[in-house]
């Protein structure tokens, strides 16, 4: 076999595609890794690694400035120093890079550095040379979308608050989701002036409602300023280097030194010339793909945050590039990801865990009369000794939402202290029901190991213990004869 063609070429070293990779390997089958960024992609470099960093430096610089009196310690005046932080981030993440370039080189896949784009269904070239592939993967990722809008280029997008050197005085985050409440809680408990603008009465509309009540009642009792329905209409850079936001009702607010833009990401597609082999996409770029991760074109598959079917975690990547191999190259052809009930977390302040149905998806599916609903709002006992209000405690709430006569659980909210970490077992338990019809009892290993992993937490640790997900013992692939 020539050294330019391969069984398996992989388009993105992020943990998506270098799981897909390794495990192929694993089969004997001949892979490629093309990447032209550090290795590790979203995740390891301007994603969920560094964000838990930031959130782990706030939580602390909360307990020391804000909670240790309260426990009879006393705390000179603390000083946090961004830079110090952003230097040890850095560093981690680099020892990572290069862990996920051993990984590689120990699975014996090889590593081509450079952008790669389709020449035809079966070529990809990368700089001036052309690699062919019996299959080729697509799991290239995504990158933080910014709106059209006047001055939006003196804003930062989450990639750039990774990039930060100075911590801000006063900020301004636009958007709902994820990266906006997380990164908006970050700066806010590290004591910068914060701004949330959303377009909507609340962020994060897609959780359950409880979900999404509580984290407004904690945002607000924080310290975050929360604009309601507000659309912005341009950016303005005054003389003075700070940025002024004016918005759609003829308001304005200003004297911001940095505004991210935290509204969505867009698959990074742009470079691969798509269009020139066939492969389909949906309205705003995401590859189309079927249960399998096949796309239209035969041989060329995607997974990830690149493509239409796809929850957007880290692990949910991993876990649909490994499936794809076993089917690939494992002899299991049925070997398919399974995208339902995937437990996620939220990094917020305080953080949120989540799986399954929301009430209101549950109610509009089986019915009000099907559906019932346990809950639960306490002050963790960590505030318990606090000599303040109890209305002014942090609160801890959990939802339990039932379906049917059995009350078969169906959807585990939790908000407050340790949602991250608790979670992860209560996602192997629903789990384990809905593919056995059956209550909480019963879980097996497997189940453990189908069960996607919140990242970052310890808990993840539970599900991903070896053998997670075990190739097909003692088994080769063997290259078919054309």
């Amino acid at each position: 076999m020539a050294d330019d063609h391969f069984d398996y070429l992989v388009i993105g070293g992020g943990s998506g595609g270098i799981a897909s990779a390794r495990r192929a390997a694993s089969y004997g089958a001949k892979v490629a890794v093309i990447e032209g960024k550090e290795m590790g992609g979203t995740c390891v470099n301007v994603g969920c690694v560094p964000k838990k960093i930031m959130f782990n430096t706030a939580n602390l610089y909360e307990t020391i400035v804000h909670d240790s009196r309260h426990f009879g310690i006393t705390v000179p005046e603390a000083q946090f120093d961004w830079g110090t932080i952003v230097q040890a981030r850095e560093d981690y993440i680099s020892r990572l890079n290069g862990i996920y370039g051993r990984n590689l080189d120990n699975s014996g896949v090889a590593t081509l550095r450079g952008f790669g784009s389709f020449k035809d269904s079966k070529t990809i070239q990368v700089g001036d040379k052309e690699y062919t592939a019996d299959h080729i993967l697509v799991a290239v990722g995504g990158h933080p979308s910014f709106p059209k809008l006047d001055g939006v280029e003196h804003c930062i997008s989450s990639d750039g608050f990774f990039h930060l050197k100075e911590q801000p005085k006063k900020v301004a985050v636009i958007g709902a989701g994820y990266i906006a409440v997380e990164l908006a809680g970050v700066f806010n408990s590290l004591g910068t002036d914060t701004t949330l603008i959303v377009r909507k009465e609340k962020a994060m509309g897609k959780l359950d409602s409880m979900l999404r009540d509580e984290l407004d009642a904690a945002m607000v009792m924080g310290g975050i300023n929360i604009m309601r329905n507000t659309s912005t209409k341009k950016v303005v850079l005054e003389k003075d280097g700070t940025r002024t936001l004016h918005f759609e009702d003829g308001s304005s607010a200003g004297g911001f030194e940095q505004i991210l833009m935290a509204i969505g990401r867009a698959p990074e597609i742009e470079k691969l010339r798509l269009k020139d082999i066939g492969v389909e996409t949906e309205a705003k770029g995401h590859i189309i793909v079927d249960d399998y991760q096949n796309t239209n074109v035969p041989g060329v598959y995607s997974l990830g945050d690149a493509c239409d079917k796809r929850v957007e975690l880290t692990p949910m990547a991993i876990a649909a590039g490994r499936k794809l191999s076993d089917r690939l190259f494992g002899g299991q052809p049925e070997a398919k990801a399974d995208y339902k009930d995937v437990p996620t977390i939220i990094f917020s302040h305080p953080p949120i865990g989540t799986v399954g149905m929301t009430e209101e998806a549950a109610r509009e599916e089986f019915g009000d009369d099907k559906v019932k609903v346990y809950t639960s709002k306490f002050t963790n006992l960590y505030y318990g000794p606090w000599k303040v209000d109890a209305d002014k405690k942090p609160k801890t709430a959990m939802k339990i939402v039932c379906v049917g006569t059995e009350e078969k659980v169906v959807g585990l909210h939790s908000i407050g202290m340790g949602s991250d970490e608790l979670l992860q077992g209560f996602g192997v338990a629903l789990k384990a029901s809905c593919n056995a019809k059956c209550s909480f009892m019963g879980a097996t290993k497997k189940d453990l190991d189908n069960c996607v992993a919140l990242h970052p937490t310890a808990a993840e640790e539970l599900v991903t213990m070896p053998p997670w997900g075990q190739p097909t013992p003692n088994y080769q692939y063997k290259k078919q004869k054309q």
